[in-house]
């Protein structure tokens, strides 16, 4: 694909990454030249100086070439104004924007998409295929962690029917020294599927005689209603969160209390004195608490030792990280820190730190969903982009597809994939040898080796045949 990217950025530059690896046709626009330099020195891609939204720009960065212009700019409006340019002067048939502020989110008349309105020349508000929001992303993500207490990461697939749950195994667990093969034996009513076991960084593709090792990630698959059960197999089973405590009021603070704050105990500490009067005239039963989150005395007044979850999303990393710490030498149970810094993440994660959250992370797999070559429906970035986890839905039938009519044992994967499950007419069905894939299955995988997505796509590309 020939795809623009507007914006250097984290996310911009990670994205980059990720698609100038699959042999995709890359052109990055930005005002800061030096990041460009850095990107263009790492990756084979074009790079082009300048405002993402003027139109002169993006005619020297051959937009009206582009199948796809992704903007991630800093800025909300020049993300909004990139998509119109490129929608209305180069007719670019999928524009995906990034969008920040709750304002513009919480107006869904400002955005116009091909899904709504066909003819362009009628178009009466931004022409956007595809809003990305961070913030709810994050939220989405935290918030199913404290759902699920001890997980590392839940991701739902075909609108939450079956989820793919990390999880570390602990001394205790009854399948912790054991093979895989006895889970089945000792829960025979509940269905699921060890998708892929990370052990000291280095990935185990399952089978029945692997035995499950204390501290190993362990990747499992399931019906929702099954993740728990599922859970208490891997380690023992953590006692409901009831406390949450928030350190930082922006965004992501702010929606993350609203989410919880109706089934918890929740506070939410902010420096500001302005945003601290918003926050109490908004959130009903949020206690709000002005100060720092690395003031000891502070959260020691608030009782931080009985807190189950200390949740540190303020927009400066160090004080994240300071703050987690100082929660958790005090007695917090858990703590989540959101970390910006990609290689921040890889240090602190599964340390004193209990979660270390990449907004980027989050935001790239969404951006992924839309990429993807075939009919993919998810996509999820995992262990920071190394493995991938993706939905897609076959079609076609035996003569023209390499799924559709084969039992999984016929199907050839590429080294380092399995199949979790299918989710047929809202069923799910884990994956076992004998299932045969129908038309229309939503089949969900798990890549390793994110190298291998090409080969996973053209298993699910038609042939001419079917048509």
């Amino acid at each position: 694909m020939n795809i623009l990217i507007l914006g250097a950025g984290q996310v911009g530059g990670t994205l980059a990454e990720h698609l100038a690896n699959e042999a995709n046709d890359i052109t990055v626009i930005d005002s800061d030249s030096v990041r460009l330099r850095e990107l263009q020195d790492r990756l084979d891609i074009r790079t082009v100086h300048g405002k993402a939204s003027y139109p002169a720009v993006l005619n020297e960065a051959n937009a009206e070439d582009a199948d796809m212009v992704i903007a991630v700019t800093n800025s909300d409006e020049t993300n909004m104004v990139a998509c119109q340019v490129a929608k209305l002067l180069h007719k670019t048939p999928t524009t995906i924007c990034r969008v920040r502020a709750g304002s513009y989110l919480a107006n869904p008349a400002l955005f116009y998409n091909k899904d709504t309105e066909k003819d362009l020349d009628k178009l009466r508000g931004f022409p956007i295929d595809v809003l990305i929001s961070p913030e709810q992303l994050v939220t989405k993500h935290i918030t199913r962690l404290i759902e699920y207490p001890g997980t590392l990461q839940v991701l739902e697939f075909s609108k939450g029917l079956t989820r793919l749950v990390a999880i570390k195994a602990i001394e205790g667990g009854p399948l912790v020294g054991r093979e895989l093969s006895y889970l089945r034996t000792h829960m025979p009513k509940i269905d699921t599927r060890v998708a892929a076991i990370f052990r000291k960084d280095r990935a185990i593709i399952p089978k029945g005689d692997t035995v499950i090792e204390d501290g190993d990630e362990v990747f499992f698959i399931a019906a929702t209603d099954h993740i728990r059960s599922v859970m208490s197999e891997l380690q023992p089973l953590s006692k409901p969160y009831k406390r949450i405590f928030i350190c930082g009021g922006g965004n992501i603070g702010y929606r993350l209390a609203r989410a919880l704050d109706s089934r918890y105990q929740v506070k939410i500490l902010e420096r500001d004195h302005d945003r601290c009067v918003m926050l109490s005239e908004k959130l009903r039963k949020t206690v709000v608490l002005e100060g720092s989150g690395a003031n000891k005395d502070i959260l020691l007044e608030e009782n931080i030792e009985n807190t189950d979850v200390f949740c540190a999303v303020t927009n400066d990393d160090e004080t994240n990280i300071i703050a987690s710490l100082l929660a958790k030498r005090l007695g917090a149970r858990k703590v989540l820190t959101l970390i910006n810094n990609p290689d921040y993440v890889d240090l602190i994660q599964g340390g004193v730190i209990d979660v270390a959250i990449s907004p980027q992370q989050t935001t790239i797999g969404s951006l992924l969903t839309h990429v993807r070559r075939g009919d993919v429906v998810n996509v999820h970035a995992l262990r920071r982009g190394a493995a991938e986890a993706i939905e897609a839905i076959a079609h076609g039938d035996h003569r023209s597809s390499k799924v559709v009519g084969r039992r999984l044992d016929e199907i050839h994967l590429p080294p380092g994939t399995t199949i979790g499950a299918i989710v047929r007419h809202g069923e799910v069905l884990i994956a076992h040898d004998h299932l045969r894939v129908q038309p229309n299955d939503h089949v969900i995988l798990f890549l390793v080796d994110k190298s291998r997505i090409r080969d996973v796509e053209k298993l699910f590309h038609v042939g001419l045949t079917f048509f």
